[in-house]
């Protein structure tokens, strides 16, 4: 999560790196504090940002949204480059996703427990590794 200025945002892009958190800081303008989403791309060793809004925002245009982003790349941005993309969060739904995090972690630190201890009782022959995706037919 980055905080700037009384803002929270969560990085969820970041192509070939892009994300740079200290060119953010010099670049960031509170022009952009409106805007849902930040895009940051490279070009010529410059940082450009960009704001979006989400698509049902009542002020948004077209090419406003974040519906417009890939278009925005296409059209705007050099070929390749490296890019990020920041999404603004309130604190209800900063507080959401750190239960969410918190309940998490506990549960897996449970099972994770639990798994070592169940694991200790196996005989090696028993242990073994299950795929989560079924590997492919040979035909």
């Amino acid at each position: 999560m980055i905080q700037i200025g009384n803002k929270t945002y969560v990085l969820i892009v970041d192509h070939k790196n892009g994300w740079n958190q200290e060119a953010f800081k010099n670049r960031y303008s509170e022009v952009l504090d409106r805007y849902d989403y930040i895009v940051g791309d490279w070009g010529y060793d410059q940082l450009r940002l960009r704001g979006f809004f989400r698509e049902n925002h009542p002020k948004a245009h077209k090419d406003s949204t974040i519906a417009f982003f890939q278009d925005y790349l296409n059209e705007y941005c050099n070929f390749g480059c490296a890019y990020f993309v920041l999404h603004k969060i309130t604190q209800k739904q900063l507080q959401a996703q750190q239960q969410a995090t918190a309940q998490i972690e506990k549960a897996d630190k449970t099972r994770n427990h639990t798994q070592s201890q169940e694991e200790s009782k196996e005989p090696e022959a028993v242990r073994r590794v299950v795929p989560l995706v079924p590997e492919e037919q040979e035909t």
